[in-house]
């Protein structure tokens, strides 16, 4: 019993809905470098692959959940996490965050150096950029600190390749432009959580008028910039129309949002852009691989 409630809350600890979605964005840039080279998947590499990156991604929000147990407490939002409700010790946690990034460079080196590179560059943005320096200091964190988040499609892509591709730099920018609205309308929902941790998150520091347009801006950028795919690859109609879908959806919500300036409507845009980057590489997967 001790034991399975030690696992669920380590499992807690790594954020495994962030993970999941971050090691599913660097299969995807596996599975397109494989078409790319021309090579069917291998079962070995895409296990290794999913290992490091999982390890990778664990280790980063550990860390960053290390250095951030303070704000935790104090925020409702994650006062629950295993390190502020005293589930998991800070020192333990510390040592964990450390192997799992430590192992992670080690298993995308047994790939090449280039997916190596990819996932120091990753954990250093994650840990030292966005928590370290910019998360209590500048609303620029989650510009800035969002690079990480397209490094697993990096290093899911160069593992296999060896090399970086213009398609490969597309699919990690489109996830590192689709973070801002996901963040941000996040963050009016839980907008005095922020306040009261002093966080300057740009719906904290700014009206919600001025947030509510920036956010806009950045849904329009995302729905773009999701079909400029173009200018790097071939995509089938299939492609286009899912993009055009799933770009009106959040369209749609962010103009909402804009007009009432609510809570809800914004929580309802944090939620429908939850599956944006899911929906969008499952298709870009089956776009290279059956069409």
């Amino acid at each position: 019993m001790q034991f399975s409630r030690s696992i669920k809350n380590y499992w807690e600890l790594i954020k495994p809905k962030i993970v999941l979605l971050l090691v599913f964005t660097g299969v995807a840039g596996m599975l397109v470098a494989y078409k790319e080279v021309g090579r069917l998947p291998s079962a070995l590499q895409l296990s290794v692959g999913i290992a490091a990156i999982f390890l990778g991604s664990a280790g980063a929000e550990v860390l960053t959940n290390y250095h951030d147990r303070d704000i935790d407490g104090i925020m409702k939002r994650t006062s629950h996490r295993p390190i502020p409700s005293g589930r998991i010790t800070a020192r333990r946690a510390l040592v964990f965050g450390i192997v799992t990034s430590v192992l992670s460079v080690l298993l995308a080196y047994w790939f090449n150096a280039l997916a190596a590179v990819f996932m120091l560059i990753g954990l250093v943005d994650n840990v030292a950029v966005y928590s370290l320096w910019l998360k209590r200091r500048s609303w620029l964190n989650i510009i800035l600190g969002g690079i990480s988040g397209g490094m697993p499609v990096l290093v899911g892509y160069a593992a296999i390749a060896d090399a970086i591709s213009p398609l490969a730099i597309f699919m990690s920018a489109l996830v590192i432009v689709w973070i801002p609205t996901h963040i941000w309308s996040l963050a009016i929902k839980t907008r005095e959580d922020y306040v009261q941790a002093r966080i300057p998150m740009l719906p904290v520091i700014v009206s919600m008028r001025v947030a509510t347009v920036c956010i806009a801006i950045t849904s329009s950028l995302l729905a773009v910039f999701s079909l400029s795919i173009f200018f790097v690859a071939p995509v089938s109609p299939f492609y286009v129309v899912s993009a055009l879908v799933c770009g009106a959806a959040i369209l749609g919500y962010s103009a909402k949002l804009v007009i009432d300036r609510t809570e809800k409507t914004a929580w309802t845009l944090f939620k429908i852009s939850s599956p944006y980057l899911t929906v969008i590489f499952t298709v870009l997967i089956l776009n290279f691989w059956l069409f």
